[in-house]
């Protein structure tokens, strides 16, 4: 893996993450807990339970980065949608790119290369569980093949606003 993705002269290279990264995974996900709805806590992460979340994921093969000139400039992991081994084919994606990188192609690399991490590990299908107001992330999955399943209404709170949830999946074989 490694594969250069570019857009506009921007070269984002995704790779395999490493322990190393969690810091700056764990930044990026505390400013989406703290300034959006797209993780569904108002609880930071501490450095403690941050590189607990990436060793889960590292240790499944699922966690990606998107370096940026030796920044990381974003991360996506996969990980199981329901705990019950009857969804043990089934995945969720996370996509999240670091303030001021939007709009450089960088989810659009680590989605793909996300989708293609997951087949290769024999998943059969991809869920998208997304805030239904984050436009720009439905529209990405929709490029990606993603289909809107549904939308269940008031499925969460936060900021003192209830929030809708857009479930959106994937097929991967």
């Amino acid at each position: 893996m490694n594969p250069i993705y570019e857009r506009d002269t921007v070269a984002v290279t995704v790779r395999r993450a490493q322990r190393g990264d969690a810091e700056a995974i764990r930044a990026i996900r505390n400013h989406a807990i703290e300034q959006s709805t797209a993780l569904w806590t108002q609880t930071p992460q501490s450095p403690a339970e941050g590189a607990a979340w990436l060793a889960a994921h590292l240790d499944r093969g699922s966690a990606l980065v998107a370096d940026l000139d030796g920044e990381v400039a974003g991360f996506a992991v996969y990980g199981p949608w329901r705990e019950l081994d009857g969804y043990r084919h089934t995945v969720e994606d996370s996509v999240y790119v670091r303030e001021g990188r939007h709009g450089l192609g960088i989810g659009s690399a680590l989605l793909d290369a996300l989708i293609a991490s997951a087949r290769e590990a024999g998943h059969h299908l991809m869920i998208a569980d997304i805030e239904a107001g984050n436009a720009p992330s439905i529209r990405l999955h929709e490029r990606f093949g993603f289909h809107h399943v549904g939308t269940v209404r008031e499925a969460g709170i936060k900021f003192g606003r209830r929030l809708d949830l857009t479930i959106m999946r994937l097929s991967l074989t």
